[in-house]
Parts: structure tokens; C-alpha cells; sequence
């Protein structure tokens, strides 16, 4: 069987790495009065605390229910605590927020993680926290923050690279090999502790079984559990094996009494501190791990095999070469089906680290709101504050699925949004995961009973740009290609409930009927000039451009969506021409607030800006050109005349509607009008918008920078926008980093750099256009180049761009690392991949979390050759007249 014939027998996916890199900081482990969710778990009670809702560990390797984790300790005899978590900066010790001080690569996996490979590299000195922690918070946010490579811990090669590999022989019996190297030429101790246990399941007060780990020989752990197969863990050669339970240490934390005498930190306190008490003598426990005590010679390789089996087997090592070797060889053979039409090396190898670092960011995710509310009946009851700390109207909400994760560590919890974009890249190579991690969203156990989509836990209730039809129906496409025949199922199911969300937001975000759409920060955290989640005073009103556009593209998805339901079910006719409606009505509004003299765009500066209403009908731009003024351009369906024949219906009402409400069609670009190849437009933009805006989004001196299309136009570098509102100050800069300010945590900055999402949408939007509009269709490019290409010529130019971010230049350098001199030119760094959070708008450099795979993971699609489309002609007899202009 090949991966390509696995990947649709979920049970080859019941085993994966779905264990969080970070559990401690998490909303769903804050039990605290306050909802003080980063100090009431936090890095140095993490060993000794048990967790109520999941596990972290490196390279974690868990069941879809999380009930067995195996994972690996390491322990170089000079820290003060083994190594079983990556260590990371909290969001307030960071002077731009939270952050992982480690360095960890995901080098490949297949979509049924078969065959999986990442690399840590692990310091044999001391590990620096103090430093880390101490040279952080005495940084502003001007200054750079202070990484582990600061601290001059790898100067001198003392350092073990680990590899780790997975294989699975079947579905439920897996294959480990941890492969050390003494990167040094002196000789280094390294203790590895590969460790299996189980959650914990039995502490709260609803099933008190208790499964049981234990060891009657020295070269495996026996593995009772009544829900698993799981019979064994086996290591390849006889091993001491030590014995603990996954219990709080409370005695430790809180000076009270323990529930077992053998607590989870039991096997830290042996080996850093000799104490024999602290592990069970009978080998018996919740929580057990193998003991390996090496030297390592310089440059010294060693290779250590474990095997978590279903099986009873008397040699679990003898095919153990022969397993690894094929899924290896299958994983190859499946990326090489994947990139055949990619040329380059260098193309290829950051395509798969992508599509690895995505894999490896599944993971389990488990919060019942109910129940996290109200405190578990065989625990303490919480404090009444809680009751209203967040989420209490969230109490529908019961998660537990393996989900796409943003990033394990900085961002182990699902971002709604975030999602939308990481299903584009996993359908090119399980589009079935891709689905359903789209429809999951869309239960009644995720999705509010009002229709609202969960936007992250710290508060769901945050909204976030309503990209989820878009994404449904990009992947209902994707997947229609690879696999020869449309799932209509899913596109039909998806659309049913995004029905509800549509209707949710027409009902709770257009707060005065006008078809103008507010939503806060809408993901883009500090873009605009102030807190856009704030009320306003005096009954003064933010009207947003990103808002309107967004629903204006969110109405043009459904509309797409039920017109290809209507060609096999002719009742989706009738609501094709609801939301063809009702994106004119939000485009007439977009020009028209109520107001015939003013809209959300200026005709004097030619861009789409936010603006403030007061209650006495007066209107002020916010002229801050930011990618807010951009997102019109998302909102933009091009479909073939040869569509509108197969459904009467809805082409004999649109032709009712253009003709007897004329003041809804002449503002948008001219359906009448047809385009390449008999296609009709629907946009915000006629052609004459389109170039204003774009010569300002293509000007390298505003928003194009050699790396992408930046978040905010450059020109406020030099020239600061500044702004009074009811007597305060307000300054935006353009900053092409890390933010400056703590607003939104201090973590992500959208005044400057470059974001993936966004300019993934601007390069499908321009490829939409091109579609529509001849190749005759000319934009210069950069502005002030006097070089002129067609729009598909500058979708492809600004691709090249992102792809720049990571590929190697003339000199050998990567953009992405250019932080770094080393990661540039040592061959022991310049080859292994991050997928930063965004990218520095001058630079390229990588900003924020370091393995954000999910929405950066785009890169995957973006180096993706494009499928095949109709051959659009060369030339046409005559340009649409608005493209005239």
C-alpha cells in the first residue's frame, strides 16, 4: 500500500504527534480567580503539575484521544531540570510577548505520519533560563528581543543535533529511532529518558479507572489500558526503567498532601538528584520511562530504537531497518508525485519542511466550557469570579478533536481564521483533512447557537474575518481536481451552516441595517490608529472598510458556492440570487453610507479608508493607508457565461434585479458587461478603482516591498500619521517588525510587516481579475517603473516575492534568517527551515512565532505549480469599457 492509498483509512491517523509543545499559559488550565492565565501554569511548575485538559512534550507522539503520550527527555548533567518541554518566555517576560527560546526543526512527514522527522538542537552547557529571562525583561520594545543564540550557547559547537524518527509498521505499532550527534570535537554526557504515560483521566470526578504502566524486564514497558491496543513499549537494547504517576507534586506547589507517593516529577527528582524515593521500586505507575546514560565522543553518532507496539513480539527489532527504510522511501515517492513540477531543489526542500511543520501541528485539543466553568466534582469548586471570567456564553462549546494548530508552542490553541488558510495547503495533500477540519467548525459543538464560528479561546467571542466559505470552497475545488469528481456532500453540508454564520453577522455586525460592517480588529490586532474593539464615545460609530469588504467577499463565496450547487439542485437558484442581492446592497453601501456624498472611498486620495459617523450624520476618514484599504479587492467572483445558461432562473431574476434597481448594479463593475471568453464580473472595483488602488499597493515607496506587499504604507516612516480624537493624540509609524506598543500583548504588528494571509488573498484576487479582464489589461509595475504588466503577470511577480522570504539568493543567504549570520553560513543551520508568524517589511527577516507553519505554510501553495484552467485567449475584440480607464 503507498501513502497516496492510506491517507483515506482514518486509522492509519489514529497515532500522530498531537501532543501540544506547551500546555502551561493556557486559558483551559486556568483555574485562577482572576483569569491570570500565564502565572497560574507557568514553565517552573510545568514538571510538577498535572494538566486537566492535555500534554506537551518534544516530539510528542499521542493517540486521537490523547490517552497515551510518548515523548523524550534530555538531560545534558548541567541543567537544573531534565528537558521534557521546550522553554519559552511567558506574555508578559517578553518584551514583545510570549516566545519559544529553542531551536527545533520538522523535517518531513506524510499526511498519515507514517514516517515523521524533526531535529532538536540541545545545548550540552547549562541552559540559559535566568538569562534569557532576565536579558528580556530588561529590554524596551525598541530593542530586538534576546534569543538563545545570543547568549553565545552554540559558539563552540557544544551542542547535540537529536534526530527523531517515526515509522509505523501498521496502525497501531510504531517504529522510533533517536539519532545523537556530538556536534563538538570534546567529549559530552547526554541522558535520554524516552517516556511514555497517560493522561490524566481519572482526578476529576467522572471515571475513576486508572490504567496502568509496569516492567517485569529490562527491554520493555507493558501498557494496560482498557480503550488501546497498545500492548507494549520496547527499547532495543536491556535498559534501566524508571516509575512514576502522572499526579501533582502538591506537596511540592502547594504544601498540602499528595494523592500518590510517586508524583510526575518523580523521574526528575531521580536523575538530577539521585533521589530513589521519588520513582516507584516496584515499576509500577501512570507514567514510566526508559533510562540511557551515554558519553559521546567528539562528532560521535549514536543510534537508539524504540517500538510502541499492539503486538506481543519475541524479536521487535528484527524488521525494525527494513520498516524505516520503506516508509521512507514511501514518503519520498509521495512528495515526488507532490513536486514534480516544481524545478528547483531549493523549492522543494522548503515546500516539504512546510508541509512538515503543518503535519507536526496537529495536535489535540480538548475544552469542555461547561465543565471548565463550573470546576470538576471531584475538585475544588472554583471561585464564584470565575463564573464570568470569559467564555461564559460559550457554554455549548465542547471541543475534542485533533485540529490544525497555528504553532504548538506560542499559539497551541485553534485560531478560527488562522485555519481557513491552513486547510488551502493541506488539500494539496490530504484534501480529506482538510475537509473535515473545515466542517468541524460548523458542529453544533463549535459553532454558537446564534451562528457565530469560535474565534480562540482566550475569548471566543472575538471575531474574525468570516473566511471560512471562501476556504470551503477553494478546497471543494482542490480536491474536485486531485480526485477527479466533486464532493458535493461537503460543499452542501458546509454551506447549509455557513448560512447561519452569514446570518449571524447580518444580525449582530451591521449594528444600524446600512450594510456597513463592523467587527473590531477583525485579526488584524493594532493596524488601525486606536483599539478598534473600543467603544467609542458621544455615539460616534467606526464604519470599517476591511468589515464591509469582508462580508461584501463572504456574500460573493456564497454566492459561488450555491450557484455550483444549483447546477446538480436547481432549488440553489433562489439563493444564488439572495446573496447576489445582497453583495450589491453591501456594495452600494460601501459608496453610499446613507450619505449620496460620502462613502468609504475617497475620491480624493483614490483609497478605501475607515471613517468615523457621529450621531449628528457627519463622517471623518481615518486616512491611514493600511491593507485595510486593500481588502475590497478580495471581494471578487468572475463566472462563465456558460454557468448562467444551465440556471434560467437565476439568470432571468439577476436581469430583473439590473434592470429596476439600477442604483445597486451601476456601482459595482458591470455584470452586463462580459469579459475574456464570455465572463461576467462581480467586484468592488471597476477597472478604474482597481489601478488607483493598485499603484499605490505596487509603489515600493507605500506598501511593495521586495518581500511582499507590506501591512502599512511606508510612507508613515518618515512622515508619521497623526491624529486627534475627543482630545487624545493618536500616532501610527510605520514599523516593519516587531510592535512597538503592548497593545493586543505586544505580540504581532501589523504597522509594517508582511503577513502571508493577506497577500495570499491578493495574489488569488489579481489572478481572479486577470481572469476576467484581457491580457491587454496593463498596470505598471513597481509604480515609477514605467514596466507595464497584465495582472497575472503581477500575481505571479508578487509569488516570486514571498517565495524570495526563504529561498536562497545568489549568495547562498536566506532573507528569512537574516537576522543571523550563522544561520546563513553554517551548513548546520542554513538548510533546516522556520515559518515565521510575518516577516520584517524591509528585510524578509522572520518576526514572531518561529514555527506559525499554519497561515506561512501558504508558501506551499504558493510554489505549487497551478492546476490547469481554461485557456484564456490571447486577445479579445473588445475591452470591457470599465477596464478602459
Amino acid at each position: 500500500m503507498t501513502e497516496k492509498q492510506r491517507i483515506s483509512d482514518v486509522s492509519w491517523k489514529k497515532w500522530g504527534p498531537y501532543v501540544s509543545n506547551r500546555q502551561w499559559g493556557l486559558v483551559r488550565e486556568d483555574y485562577s480567580a482572576d483569569g491570570d492565565a500565564w502565572n497560574y501554569t507557568n514553565h517552573d511548575i510545568a514538571e510538577a503539575k498535572t494538566y486537566r485538559w492535555g500534554e506537551e512534550g518534544i516530539c510528542g507522539f499521542c493517540d486521537d484521544f490523547q490517552k497515551l503520550v510518548f515523548s523524550v527527555g534530555f538531560w545534558n548533567k548541567k541543567d537544573k531540570i531534565i528537558k521534557e518541554r521546550f522553554f519559552g518566555l511567558g506574555n508578559g517576560q517578553g518584551n514583545h510577548g510570549e516566545d519559544v527560546k529553542e531551536y527545533f526543526y520538522y523535517l518531513d512527514s506524510t499526511p498519515t505520519h507514517s514516517y515523521m522527522k524533526m531535529l532538536y538542537k540541545y545545548p550540552q552547557n547549562a541552559f540559559p533560563y535566568e538569562d534569557l529571562l532576565q536579558a528580556n525583561a530588561g529590554r524596551s520594545k525598541e530593542e530586538a528581543e534576546y534569543e538563545l543564540i545570543d547568549t553565545g550557547i552554540f559558539d563552540q559547537n557544544e551542542y547535540f543535533d537529536i534526530f527523531i524518527e517515526y515509522a509505523k509498521e501498521s496502525q497501531n505499532d510504531i517504529l522510533v529511532k533517536i539519532t545523537v550527534t556530538n556536534k563538538a570535537e570534546k567529549e559530552s554526557p547526554l541522558v535520554i529518558l524516552p517516556t511514555v504515560w497517560f493522561r490524566n483521566t481519572w482526578n476529576w470526578g467522572y471515571d475513576n479507572y486508572k490504567p496502568e504502566l509496569s516492567s517485569e524486564e529490562e527491554t520493555s514497558i507493558k501498557v494496560r489500558h482498557k480503550d488501546l491496543e497498545i500492548k507494549n513499549v520496547y527499547a532495543g537494547k536491556s535498559l534501566k526503567t524508571l516509575f512514576c504517576d502522572n499526579e501533582t507534586n502538591n506537596q511540592r506547589l502547594y504544601q498540602s498532601p499528595n494523592d500518590s507517593k510517586y508524583c510526575k516529577d518523580g523521574i526528575n527528582d531521580f536523575v538530577i538528584n539521585g533521589n530513589s524515593s521519588s520513582v516507584n521500586p516496584n515499576h509500577i505507575g501512570t507514567k514510566a520511562c526508559f533510562l540511557i546514560d551515554e558519553s559521546f565522543k567528539g562528532k560521535e553518532t549514536k543510534i537508539f530504537e524504540f517500538r510502541i507496539s499492539d503486538k506481543d513480539l519475541v524479536e521487535p527489532f528484527k524488521d525494525f531497518k527494513e520498516v524505516f527504510d520503506k516508509r521512507q522511501q514511501e514518503s519520498d515517492e509521495f512528495y515526488a508525485e507532490i513536486q514534480k513540477g516544481i524545478k528547483s531543489d531549493d523549492e522543494k526542500l522548503i515546500q516539504r519542511q512546510a508541509f512538515a511543520g503543518m503535519l507536526w501541528n496537529k495536535m489535540y485539543y480538548h475544552y469542555n466550557v461547561e465543565k471548565w466553568l463550573k470546576g470538576d466534582p471531584a475538585q475544588p469548586a472554583p471561585p464564584k469570579s470565575r463564573e464570568k471570567i470569559r467564555n461564559y456564553d460559550w457554554k455549548h462549546l465542547n471541543n475534542e478533536h485533533v485540529i490544525s494548530m497555528p504553532d504548538k508552542w506560542e499559539y497551541p490553541w485553534y485560531a478560527t481564521w488562522d485555519l481557513a488558510f491552513h486547510t488551502i495547503s493541506f488539500a494539496l495533500i490530504d484534501p480529506d483533512f482538510a475537509k473535515y477540519q473545515l466542517k468541524l467548525f460548523l458542529f453544533e459543538w463549535y459553532m454558537h447557537p446564534n451562528g457565530q464560528l469560535p474565534a480562540y479561546e482566550w475569548d471566543f467571542s472575538d471575531v474574525n474575518p468570516p473566511v471560512h466559505a471562501w476556504a470551503v470552497f477553494k478546497v471543494f475545488k482542490i480536491d474536485e481536481y486531485l480526485n477527479e469528481k466533486p464532493d458535493l456532500q461537503f460543499l452542501e453540508s458546509a454551506f447549509q451552516k455557513l448560512l447561519m454564520n452569514f446570518t449571524w453577522w447580518v444580525n449582530k455586525k451591521d449594528s444600524n441595517g446600512n450594510n456597513i460592517f463592523e467587527g473590531g480588529f477583525l485579526g488584524l490586532d493594532n493596524i488601525g490608529v486606536f483599539d478598534r474593539n473600543c467603544v467609542l464615545p458621544n455615539g460616534e460609530r467606526l464604519e470599517q472598510a476591511d468589515g464591509t469588504s469582508w462580508m461584501a467577499m463572504f456574500a460573493l463565496n456564497m454566492m459561488r458556492i450555491a450557484l455550483e450547487l444549483a447546477l446538480y439542485n436547481n432549488v440553489y437558484e433562489e439563493m444564488a440570487m439572495k446573496f447576489f442581492e445582497h453583495f450589491l446592497a453591501i456594495a452600494h453601501s460601501l459608496d453610499n453610507m446613507g450619505d449620496e456624498n460620502f462613502g468609504l472611498w475617497d475620491d480624493e486620495d483614490e483609497f478605501f479608508y475607515d471613517a468615523i459617523s457621529s450621531s449628528d450624520g457627519s463622517h471623518m476618514y481615518l486616512k491611514l493607508r493600511t491593507i485595510v484599504g486593500l481588502i475590497p479587492m478580495f471581494a471578487v467572483e468572475v463566472i462563465d457565461d456558460e454557468v448562467i445558461e444551465k440556471l434560467p432562473n437565476f439568470k432571468k431574476r439577476m436581469h430583473w434585479v439590473l434592470e429596476n434597481k439600477p442604483e445597486l448594479a451601476a456601482l459595482v463593475s458591470h455584470w452586463e458587461v462580459k469579459g475574456q471568453d464570455s465572463k461576467h464580473l462581480l467586484s468592488l472595483l471597476r477597472g478604474h478603482r482597481l489601478k488607483r488602488l493598485l499603484k499605490r499597493m505596487l509603489d515600493p515607496n507605500e506598501f511593495l516591498s521586495d518581500y511582499g506587499v507590506r501591512a502599512l504604507s511606508k510612507e508613515y516612516e518618515k512622515h508619521p500619521y497623526n491624529i486627534n480624537l475627543n482630545g487624545i493624540d493618536y500616532t501610527v509609524k510605520y514599523t516593519p517588525a516587531e510592535s512597538d506598543s503592548s497593545l493586543f500583548g505586544g505580540n504581532s504588528n501589523w504597522r509594517g510587516p508582511i503577513w502571508f494571509p493577506i497577500n495570499f488573498l491578493i495574489i488569488e484576487s489579481l489572478q481572479s481579475f486577470f481572469f476576467y479582464y484581457s491580457p491587454d489589461f496593463l498596470v505598471e509595475y513597481p509604480t515609477g517603473s514605467g514596466n507595464y504588466l497584465n495582472l497575472e503577470q503581477i500575481s505571479d511577480a508578487l509569488s516570486k516575492r514571498l517565495s524570495k522570504i526563504f529561498l536562497k539568493d545568489e549568495n547562498g543567504n536566506r532573507p528569512v534568517n537574516s537576522q543571523y549570520p550563522r544561520f546563513q553560513t553554517d551548513p548546520e543551520f542554513k538548510n533546516y527551515i522556520l515559518f515565521y508568524e510575518y516577516f520584517h517589511g524591509d528585510s524578509g527577516r522572520g518576526v514572531g512565532a518561529s514555527h506559525q507553519t499554519g497561515w506561512t505554510g501558504l508558501i506551499a501553495k504558493i510554489l505549487q505549480p497551478k492546476f490547469p484552467k481554461k485557456e484564456i485567449a490571447e486577445s479579445q475584440t473588445e475591452m470591457p469599457e470599465d477596464a478602459k480607464s
